[in-house]
């Protein structure tokens, strides 16, 4: 019986020379900014949308911008005291925790 070999001739094996590692980088870098690009461009035209629908609210007498302009500083004026307020309930909190932490360590 005789053997069968393989063959045929070894196969080098080819690598690929640095610099299209560095190209292939290069291209990630630019289909990563491309896509960054891309979606910035996307919440821009959105934008443009909606302020081109304000604008239109605006002119036609939809929306008055005097009245808007008050109910912006007024909304402003309570998120300002909202936040106060809850900066004081976490002060709050605080002290309450520190007395609860007090209390377990004294037993």
């Amino acid at each position: 019986m005789s053997s069968v070999s393989s063959g045929g001739p070894k196969t080098a094996r080819v690598t690929a020379p640095v610099e299209w590692d560095r190209l292939e980088l290069a291209v990630r870098r630019l289909l990563d900014e491309y896509a960054a690009c891309r979606r910035r461009a996307e919440a821009a035209e959105r934008r443009v949308v909606e302020l081109e629908a304000a604008l239109h609210e605006v002119g036609v007498g939809a929306v008055d911008p005097f009245e808007l302009h008050e109910r912006i500083a007024a909304l402003e004026a309570e998120n300002a005291s909202l936040r106060e307020r809850l900066e004081q309930a976490r002060a709050g909190v605080g002290r309450i925790v520190a007395r609860l932490r007090f209390v377990e360590d004294d037993r």
